[in-house]
């Protein structure tokens, strides 16, 4: 953490499910922010749909606001770069987040410029042993669309260069502003235990949110897929690149 950074807010993320697809990067072309360029893993890009639990949030590091500390957001994100003097920045840019609650999803869009959308949502975690199924709902126009995944055995932190590196080891958010330019915000969490999916999917239709060509990808089978364990994080404010 830098001495001059703000933080905006700290919660823990929790349960995250993250489904990964190769896609065409001339798919992602228009939602590429200004002063970022795709980022690639071993030659190909991918745009993660990931579900997980926000947990004892916190506005500025210390406020909590009364029914909105605990939630569940999915979002779909893809991963692009940007040099900052002689440091290459690795960040997320999201498609679209969905939200349960319409003064988290208003706060996001205002603050960040992101685009935040809210839909009823519910999620169910069920442990077994060894056996862990995480599960994420979302419902549009009285269809509920669900994210989910299942894996055994014990987390372990990612191999050295791996796929589930590259996908939770991005440290920046960046935006574009409807005022024009980019919004870079950074992110800071330790590095996450992953579960390796046994089976893993989506199913629903997400043309609406996320445009026929990407809703057409989530129907496919995901490249990978992993739960991860999270963290807590901390979100810092963000600057108006140049």
């Amino acid at each position: 953490m830098s001495p001059t950074e703000t933080v905006f807010l700290t919660a823990e993320w929790r349960d995250l499910v993250m489904l990964n697809y190769e896609v065409d990067p001339r798919l992602l072309d228009k939602y590429v922010p200004f002063g970022t360029a795709l980022d690639s893993f071993l030659g190909k890009t991918y745009i993660s749909l990931v579900g997980f639990r926000f947990c004892r949030t916190k506005l500025f590091g210390s406020l909590s606001i009364a029914l909105h500390s605990d939630f569940d957001e999915v979002n779909l994100r893809f991963y692009v770069r940007r040099k900052e003097g002689d440091e290459y920045r690795r960040g997320v840019v999201f498609i679209a987040e969905i939200v349960p609650k319409q003064a988290i999803a208003v706060t996001a869009r205002l603050v960040y410029g992101e685009n935040y959308v809210c839909l009823p949502m519910k999620h169910q975690i069920c442990m077994d042993g060894s056996k862990r199924k995480v599960e994420y709902q979302w419902q549009v126009k009285n269809k509920w669309c669900q994210l989910t995944a299942q894996a055994i055995g014990a987390p372990a932190l990612p191999r050295e260069g791996s796929l589930e590196q590259f996908i939770t080891e991005h440290y920046w958010g960046y935006s574009t502003q409807r005022s024009g330019g980019s919004l870079e915000y950074h992110v800071s969490h330790v590095p996450w235990q992953v579960w390796g999916s046994t089976a893993a999917g989506f199913d629903g239709d997400a043309s609406g949110l996320y445009g026929v060509e990407l809703g057409r990808v989530l129907q496919s089978r995901p490249s990978s897929a992993f739960i991860a364990d999270g963290s807590l994080i901390t979100v810092f404010k963000g600057r108006k690149l140049p």
